[in-house]
């Protein structure tokens, strides 16, 4: 999964690629995302790279090879930046653990405005990300997550679980015959196994947003 920034650069870099056949230079990737500096553009490529979206050339200027079209970029919507006029306020519920399970989630106080084009159908909701379980997943410690409300997922799905109605955790949904497990996305977690009636599903994972 890529974060909004990665998947506007993955954008521009195809579309940049498509009318001028040359990739990009830094300067431009820059002044496109509206980053203060180039060291910013540095780490949106090297995101990009890890997750196998683009490749770099050595001893080549602007080489830069495009391996996944923008569309494979998954749920974190590319184009905010077009939809930026038309926005929705989503409660934003508090601090969620990506890491040990904290509180459970609460009352909204504040509230969130993005792009409407974040969101699908349905209620959706964000919350603040606290630990560094789901680093493998690109879902870092302060980052914003939106949430869309539901009460069932498929097995493999990010999702925000309540455990024994006390505890809200941001895991990946594994299902097995008579349990449920929640899976970190960082090697140094282990994942919790629960019996069904355990943890109950309050909604999956439709989007991310990082502040740089």
């Amino acid at each position: 999964m890529l974060t909004r920034k990665q998947s506007e650069l993955l954008s521009y870099l195809n579309e940049h690629m498509q009318q001028h056949e040359v990739p990009p230079s830094f300067d431009e990737m820059r002044d496109a995302l509206g980053l203060a500096s180039k060291s910013g553009v540095h780490r949106l490529v090297s995101g990009l790279e890890e997750r196998g979206y683009i490749r770099r050339l050595a001893n080549r200027a602007r080489a830069i090879e495009i391996l996944k079209p923008a569309a494979a970029a998954g749920s974190v919507i590319a184009r905010s930046v077009e939809a930026a006029s038309n926005r929705v306020s989503l409660p934003l519920l508090g601090r969620i653990a990506a890491g040990t399970p904290i509180e459970a989630l609460s009352d909204p106080t504040n509230h969130l405005e993005i792009p409407a084009s974040m969101v699908g159908s349905g209620e959706h909701f964000a919350l603040e990300i606290v630990g560094d379980s789901m680093v493998g997943a690109g879902i870092l410690d302060g980052d914003t997550v939106v949430i869309q409300r539901a009460e069932t997922a498929r097995h493999g799905e990010i999702v925000v679980a309540l455990i024994n109605q006390q505890e809200a955790t941001l895991k990946t949904l594994l299902k097995e015959p008579g349990r449920v497990g929640l899976e970190a996305a960082n090697p140094k977690y282990e994942t919790r196994y629960f019996s069904t009636g355990e943890v109950e599903v309050q909604g999956k994972l439709a989007g991310l947003i990082r502040n740089y």
